[in-house]
């Protein structure tokens, strides 16, 4: 039986779901399964064309929800869950019970951790630094600046290589590891020690390209990266350059998208009206209150800087 699972790509949080989800199936749902896994990255165009789901189950985690018929099981805490009011409805008109959704999570490995032990009898403990690590990265729950920017720690370094994916389909080689071994165990795995070595070079590199191109104003940081190859950039290094700043807005392109990254400093206190998610809602984007994204066609890079800006300028207004 074939399980196709559908996980946010490029994102520590989507390869730790994925591997919850695949342990729990594999556990407490049916043993004798092959799980296909398929990364999906935000466009500006519908994510979920093209027959992905080719599974006997399909499911998505940490990614936007389907109305496909297809679709089996879906764990989501964005609050930009849903690409269409009737999305939403049909979600809600579901009596399936194997669809969640719950924006009040900081990580969806968490909350697909939680309702798999609630729902389904499933014992996460034995994932419990996995879990642990996932809602540290994706809820921004650092100590301090420094400690998400050094990168000392084993998840902190699996999260590079994965935010990073240096090569095809390495973050699905990588997702049943991560269901089964330890992060240190996996940092001595050759697909990952191959890449280990030259991403942190080019995240201590990335720390003075930010440094030179940041633009620092009104409480908002803003910068344009979208000429360099450097779209999996650590989201912290702004506030680590600029601790007394509360937002930051960058701009990055890659060879799939034109990225638009808004983000608030998660060491400082946030005006409770100003919400990241629904100000990228307004271009097509979307994420959480406190840290969002908009991504364009590639070819569309003048109107993915002009969202940028505008961003920036109605968040120094809130600044104000």
């Amino acid at each position: 039986m074939k399980v196709r699972v559908c996980f946010h790509d490029k994102c520590f949080d989507g390869a730790a779901s994925a591997a919850v989800f695949s342990r729990f199936y594999r556990e407490r749902i049916r043993q004798d399964v092959e799980f296909c896994y398929r990364g999906m990255i935000h466009r500006a165009s519908q994510p979920f064309e093209g027959g992905v789901f080719d599974g006997d189950e399909n499911a998505i985690v940490d990614f936007k929800y389907s109305p496909s018929p297809q679709l089996t099981w879906w764990f989501d805490h964005h609050q930009s869950a849903f690409l269409k009011p009737e999305d939403a409805a049909n979600f809600r008109a579901d009596h399936s019970g194997k669809k969640f959704y719950d924006p009040t999570y900081k990580s969806c490995t968490k909350f697909l951790s939680t309702v798999a032990g609630e729902k389904f009898g499933f014992d996460a403990r034995p994932l419990a630094e996995l879990i642990e690590w996932a809602d540290i990265i994706d809820g921004a729950q650092f100590v301090s600046p420094e400690a998400a920017v050094s990168l000392k720690e084993p998840a902190m370094q699996l999260a590079l290589v994965i935010e990073a994916a240096p090569e095809p389909l390495l973050v699905p080689k990588l997702i049943p590891e991560m269901a089964s071994r330890s992060f240190a165990e996996i940092l001595k795995l050759p697909v990952v020690e191959n890449h280990l070595a030259p991403l942190l070079e080019r995240h201590r590199k990335s720390i003075g390209i930010l440094k030179e191109r940041i633009q620092a104003t009104d409480g908002v940081i803003f910068f344009d990266v979208s000429d360099l190859e450097l779209e999996g950039y650590n989201k912290f290094i702004p506030y680590f350059l600029h601790p007394d700043f509360l937002y930051t807005v960058g701009l990055s392109a890659s060879p799939a998208r034109a990225k638009v990254s808004v983000g608030t400093n998660p060491w400082k206190e946030t005006p409770a009206d100003v919400n990241l998610a629904a100000l990228c809602e307004k271009y097509g984007g979307g994420g959480h209150a406190r840290v969002a994204a908009i991504s364009f066609a590639p070819g569309d890079l003048a109107r993915a800087r002009q969202a940028a800006l505008e961003i920036a300028a109605t968040l120094r207004k809130h600044r104000e």
